[in-house]
């Protein structure tokens, strides 16, 4: 009888030990990579190799995420793709627009979330970039992988964009087959 309680007791105990093992351990084995979900269409990771590339490989227009040339934004104006791309790697909001002028609503979006455009905030990926575009047919709101189009300039979708993705680049929201950037 002393036998098989010991064998039993035993047997619970490793039970326990194995059960403890799973639960402490097992909490400490994180994925690798956490793709974020916010406001926002999503488009599917082309990552962000420093390089160049074929325009027409991007999976957006305006692009929102792929190889580029690394050139950081010195102006508000963006000049091409790459400071586009380089902006949005680094977890700038960048919104286009197609007037002549920023509209007021998106300037006041911009003051309130960032202040105005300032290259040092830009490189640290902390900036809300309005630049104008003339080919696109309505504004439209950029983060790394996201897009938003929007109807008029205070609709209240681009601030939960702009504020949702503000400072979360290429290194929080890239995909799992993306090497680190850079």
């Amino acid at each position: 009888m002393r036998r098989v309680a010991s064998v039993v007791g035993g047997g619970v105990l490793a039970i326990g030990i194995l059960l403890f093992g799973v639960v402490v351990f097992g909490n400490r084995d994180q994925a690798p990579v956490h793709v974020l979900n916010g406001p926002g269409e999503a488009f599917a990771d082309l990552c962000a190799a420093h390089e160049r590339t074929d325009p027409s490989a991007y999976n957006s227009d305006p692009p929102t995420n792929g190889p580029h040339l690394p050139r950081l934004p010195t102006r508000e104006q963006l000049a091409n793709d790459d400071e586009l791309l380089q902006a949005l790697e680094l977890g700038n909001v960048v919104i286009v627009y197609p007037s002549r002028r920023p509209p007021s609503a998106l300037r006041k979006l911009q003051d309130d979330l960032a202040g105005p455009f300032d290259p040092e905030l830009a490189a640290a990926g902390q900036a809300v970039i309005l630049s104008r575009d003339p080919s696109i047919g309505q504004i439209t709101a950029l983060a790394w992988r996201h897009r938003l189009r929007a109807d008029s300039a205070d609709d209240p979708q681009l601030r939960a964009f702009a504020d949702f993705w503000l400072g979360r680049g290429y290194a929080e929201a890239h995909g799992e087959n993306c090497p680190p950037a850079g």
